[in-house]
């Protein structure tokens, strides 16, 4: 069993930067790929990055791509979502989730944390 959490949600304006981080416990996040979707109210949750479990692969939904960065620290038992120049349209809840592969669709992901709100204001 992974247990998630994740961390580092809030209200920024329109081009400024937050980092997300997703802590697990339980077994170690090594031996698993990591992903982070989001969802917007009334909106289906869609696919934001993956990082492989060595991290030396990582994915990109082409509206984020050149903005966000996924990260992960094995030692730390952490992953990160580094987001820049953000946008009204990236508001949403932020979930990181672990599979045994990379995946762009949720149902692959075994394991998620509670979500962390993410509020872009124009």
């Amino acid at each position: 069993q992974v247990h998630l959490v994740e961390s580092g949600g809030g209200l920024v304006q329109a081009g400024g930067s937050l980092r997300l981080s997703c802590a697990a416990s339980g077994r170690t996040l090594r031996n698993y790929a990591m992903a982070w979707f989001r969802q917007a109210p009334g909106k289906e949750r869609e696919f934001v990055a993956y990082i492989t479990w060595s991290g030396d692969n990582t994915y990109y939904a082409d509206s984020v791509k050149g903005r966000f960065t996924i990260s992960r620290d094995n030692a730390k038992n952490t992953v990160y979502l580094q987001m820049n120049s953000l946008k009204p349209e990236d508001t949403a809840v932020y979930y990181c989730a672990a599979s045994g592969g990379t995946y762009v669709v949720s149902r692959m992901y075994d394991y998620w944390g509670q979500g962390t709100q993410v509020t872009v204001s124009s």
